[in-house]
């Protein structure tokens, strides 16, 4: 049943896993997944509404802030359904087309995030390197810009992955490994030369996550070596302190990754189910920290916050 002798052209079904040897507790190991995940809905929403209806968030970083909460809205609502159906209905199967579309839009929306990080870097640089230039250099034509720049980039980097699985061959039942499908688990259970696939998966992280990271990378040296020629102690504390919730969610964003990866090649057989939780975490952590990093370091956004719950009582009132 599960032997390529019975491969067909993209007419596979993908059984999703769940947590290898937790199955009949699957309703109740789910229970701070699903929690997670309605949190950060909420969280990302909130600051979404925040940037929105408050004018004092009108500014160049909260811009790529509420592009921030948009993708990550986007990854909660591109791997949420298939894992409340798997953990809460039991619902393992998925068709490839559907399987391809997750797929596609778990990528990209992970490709989306890389690429704010990355402006909100150049963000930084601008506003510690260049402060008097900052309101000239990042103006809303640029930021749209750069958000349509995100975008298209993710979607083109994207786009060929789903088009070149129809070339492949797969059985007539693949058990994936995760709860949602990823470029690379399907590109592993095909039965065909994939090849081409594998290149076009390489060029694409490269171009995303591997740029993006080295940029952030010598954008932190050069904000570092500009706070290191400012004199005043209090000054260096003050510059640096504007770059702390960015440089959180940096880590917080790339840090699951790469512990998945030291995981998959490590102990990914001995410990399954810590593979699988490491994989959830990888795409459920971020959008779930980033607001709360957000609310905590930065005073405008709490007193945004506080100023709405204070409207809202006196409304009541």
């Amino acid at each position: 049943m599960f032997s390529c002798n019975t491969s067909t052209f993209a007419q596979s079904t993908f059984l999703l896993t769940g947590f290898p040897g937790l199955e009949a507790s699957h309703h109740w190991v789910s229970i701070p997944i699903n929690l997670i995940c309605v949190v950060s809905i909420l969280g990302n929403s909130v600051i979404l509404f925040l940037i929105r209806t408050d004018s004092a968030l009108h500014e160049p970083m909260y811009i790529f802030l509420s592009m921030l909460a948009a993708s990550d809205l986007g990854l909660c609502a591109s791997t949420f359904p298939t894992m409340v159906r798997l953990f809460w209905l039991g619902a393992r199967e998925l068709p490839f087309n559907l399987c391809a579309a997750q797929m596609f839009f778990i990528h990209a929306f992970t490709y989306v995030e890389s690429g704010v990080l990355l402006a909100m870097a150049f963000d930084r640089i601008v506003a510690i390197r260049n402060p008097l230039h900052y309101t000239t250099i990042l103006t809303n034509s640029a930021m749209v810009k750069v958000g349509a720049a995100i975008l298209v980039r993710a979607v083109l980097l994207n786009l060929p992955g789903p088009i070149l699985l129809r070339r492949l061959l797969f059985p007539q039942i693949s058990i994936l490994s995760h709860c949602y499908c990823l470029h690379c688990d399907l590109v592993g259970l095909a039965c065909s030369d994939t090849q081409v696939n594998s290149l076009v998966g390489l060029v694409s992280i490269l171009f995303s996550l591997g740029l993006d990271s080295s940029l952030i990378m010598l954008s932190y040296a050069l904000i570092l070596r500009t706070v290191l020629g400012i004199a005043s102690p209090g000054e260096r504390l003050k510059a640096l302190n504007t770059c702390v919730s960015h440089l959180c969610i940096v880590l917080i964003f790339y840090l699951p990754k790469l512990g998945l990866s030291v995981l998959h090649r490590v102990e990914k057989h001995s410990y399954p189910a810590l593979a699988v939780l490491m994989a959830n975490l990888h795409f459920l952590v971020p959008p779930f920290m980033n607001p709360i990093v957000y609310c905590i370091k930065s005073k405008q956004i709490r007193q945004g916050l506080l100023k709405r719950f204070h409207q809202k009582r006196v409304d009541i009132t």
